[in-house]
């Protein structure tokens, strides 16, 4: 039996199903993983500055979110971020590094397999 969505947004509801459809069809782990972090109570989400993204990657880094990035703290180096939600002091930082801000749903379109993305929370 499925275990049954509580959460009231139809986008974020809609993201979930999309992205367990995709690991079962991919077979790839990593949609999945996501779906069940994004499925926790908004409160458990995942809020992350960008401070610890700078912290933990280098050039070019392709990093998921599953949850929100904040915008504490200094990006100093090129990363491509996709998240459910961006402050928008964190959007602007991510542009002045020259990295780019994506939802779920465009990384998933761009690289289905999954492949080379870190997972920050």
């Amino acid at each position: 039996m499925a275990k049954k969505i509580t959460k009231t947004n139809p986008n974020l509801i809609k993201l979930i199903r999309t992205l367990k459809r995709k690991s079962s069809q991919e077979n790839v782990a990593i949609w999945k993983d996501i779906a069940k972090r994004l499925e926790k109570p908004t409160r458990q989400m995942a809020e992350v500055n960008i401070s610890r993204i700078n912290r933990h990657t280098t050039e070019n880094d392709t990093i998921i979110v599953p949850g929100k990035v904040l915008g504490t703290g200094r990006l100093d180096h090129k990363v491509k971020i996709a998240a459910w939600k961006f402050s928008k002091t964190a959007k602007d930082k991510i542009r002045e590094a020259k990295g780019q801000h994506l939802t779920i749903e465009e990384i998933l379109e761009e690289n289905p397999k999954g492949s080379n993305i870190k997972i920050i929370v």
